[in-house]
């Protein structure tokens, strides 16, 4: 038998953790002295203090934890639930890094306001080409709705090329068309030297673009607020308006994004 603080020390856990899982009934001890109050333990109940501390840190109610131990869940399902809500955990940084790197990027874009390098911008002809494109929905235009939807499509559909012996003949391209639901197709192509039909992955030409206002981006894509922005002021700076067309084009993507090269597009009409 163990004092309830040696059995606090060996559970790792705090005595008055101990004593509000006996309170609830969750932990009883194994002996409680009828004059002096004093609780004692057995080691075989560490077994018990494991598993309300593993599931009560999976986020669980201690009401809950209650029901799944009385349930009597095996080690194998706990490892299950453990699995789970390390996926859920993960999903979640996942979510909340993107959404403060688009904090930070917005913070830039408001920095260079006043500093737009408007004197970078291009204006060209973008010619037809013929892709292979896989597309998927994001729930908005936000960079951490885009940004788990756009990478995973391209390394797929690299993937479905490749193993479709499928000769690629220039640099990514991705664009975006609205929902009416307020949500946005996400579209990842590739140009290649493919003819329809027969793919797991759609082939279609898109068309040329007849005045492109274009500029380099450098960096990740989360950080581009700052370079559209620039485009944005371009165009009405310059007596053009924008229509539904724009495209971005991967020039150069190595792992550290922040090295990444896109050249950003925009189709536009004269404004008059």
């Amino acid at each position: 038998m163990f004092g309830i603080g040696d059995f606090a020390r060996l559970g790792l856990v705090s005595v008055r953790m101990l004593r509000h899982y006996d309170a609830i009934g969750l932990l009883r001890p194994a002996h409680v002295d009828p004059v002096s109050g004093y609780r004692s333990y057995q080691a075989e109940q560490l077994s018990r203090l494991n598993r309300i501390v593993a599931i009560k840190d999976l986020g669980f109610t201690l009401e809950q934890v209650r029901t799944i131990l009385d349930e009597k869940v095996s080690t194998e399902e706990l490892h299950g639930m453990v699995r789970l809500r390390r996926a859920q955990l993960e999903a979640q940084i996942s979510a909340d890094l993107a959404r403060l790197r688009s904090v930070e990027a917005r913070l830039r874009t408001i920095e260079t306001e006043g500093h737009m390098r408007t004197a970078e911008v291009v204006l060209k002809r973008v010619d037809p080409v013929r892709v292979a494109q896989l597309s998927a929905r994001a729930a908005s235009y936000e960079s951490q709705d885009i940004g788990p939807v756009i990478g995973p499509l391209f390394v797929e559909l690299c993937r479905r090329v490749e193993a479709a012996a499928v000769r690629v003949t220039g640099p990514g391209i991705a664009y975006y068309l609205p929902e009416d639901d307020g949500s946005v197709m996400v579209h990842a192509c590739l140009p290649a030297a493919v003819t329809p039909g027969g793919h797991d992955f759609e082939v279609l030409d898109l068309p040329a673009i007849e005045t492109a206002a274009t500029i380099i981006h450098h960096g990740s894509m989360e950080a581009a607020g700052p370079t559209f922005q620039t485009l944005a002021h371009w165009i009405e700076e310059n007596g053009f308006r924008y229509r539904d067309l724009a495209r971005e084009i991967s020039l150069h993507c190595p792992d550290d994004r922040d090295e990444w090269v896109t050249e950003l597009q925009i189709e536009v009409v004269p404004a008059a």
